[in-house]
């Protein structure tokens, strides 16, 4: 769960990707005695730490090998070995978090861009702590999980810290309008949460727009989804969904491609920012 289990997972997915329909055995063969089977499996199945100095040599013999190997790639894939054995501030709540939780929150620590598309919550990244405390205990599916909401929204509020940091990601979030409107009794708490967008969106680095309800059939109602982007280097950018009980990574190009592309035509069909400002302004005044 912590952030080199994710580091490491990446790393060896995209190792496993360049191999392609070569075997362990061939590759082994082909390096000359650089490489046995039982490293290149360990280093693909995360199993172990793999140097830098052996990735760059891996990446040598794929490309000498006809693989597709830009600089880009390279530079992204030795960054994620010399950082694989970090560890984030998440660590000391390794007791509390899930690891498809903890592989999240180190996703956006590293993360440059963040572009989500929320159905019936407010982004964690944007929530107020009561607003997140009570979402929490209406979607906790164990007692367990209940036992540790206050832990869970310290985390939450923690994770929030990437949006105000030095270097801060960029975050651009849509939101469906009934999510504004429905759910809470408690109409102050809710006060409270709009204010919070209507901060945070004046901020630099947040966009927020809001998908109205009378919106025709759209892609969207699919399910939420984010994209997580790393800059100059798509091929790390990740796509998060999740369901009640289980999230899913997804990170074939062809696919992430896809949730951008499903995005992008959300936010043409979303208000504008400042029509969404707006808006969130007068639901607010509302309640």
């Amino acid at each position: 769960m912590s952030a080199p289990t994710v580091r490491r997972r990446r790393l060896g997915a995209k190792l496993r990707t360049l191999r392609g329909e070569l075997t362990l055995e061939e590759v082994a063969e082909a390096s000359g005695g650089l490489f046995v089977t039982s490293k290149l499996s360990r280093i693909e199945t995360a199993k172990s730490a793999a140097k830098a100095k052996d990735v760059e040599t891996l990446l040598d013999l794929y490309a000498s090998l006809g693989r597709e190997v830009s600089d880009e790639l390279r530079s992204a894939l030795v960054t994620l070995t010399k950082e694989g054995s970090q560890r984030g501030w998440w660590h000391s709540y390794r007791g509390v978090l899930s690891p498809v939780y903890a592989d999240l929150i180190s996703l956006e620590s590293e993360a440059e861009s963040i572009s989500t598309w929320q159905v019936g919550v407010i982004p964690g990244l944007l929530q107020t702590a009561d607003y997140a405390r009570e979402i929490i205990r209406a979607t906790a599916m164990s007692e367990a999980i209940e036992a540790r909401v206050d832990a869970l929204v310290e985390v939450r509020l923690a994770r929030q810290a990437i949006l105000t940091h030095e270097s801060p990601v960029s975050l651009w979030a849509i939101i469906a309008e009934h999510t504004l409107l429905s759910g809470s009794e408690n109409e102050g708490m809710m006060r409270e949460q709009l204010a919070r967008l209507l901060t945070m969106g004046k901020r630099p680095n947040v966009n927020i727009q809001v998908l109205r309800s009378h919106t025709p059939l759209h892609v969207g109602q699919m399910g939420s989804f984010s994209v997580l982007g790393f800059g100059p280097h798509p091929d790390l950018d990740v796509v998060h969904t999740e369901s009640l009980t289980s999230a899913v990574y997804v990170e074939e190009r062809d696919k992430v491609a896809a949730h951008r592309d499903a995005w992008q035509r959300l936010t043409s069909a979303a208000e504008s920012v400042k029509a969404s400002t707006d808006l969130i302004t007068q639901i607010r005044k509302k309640l």
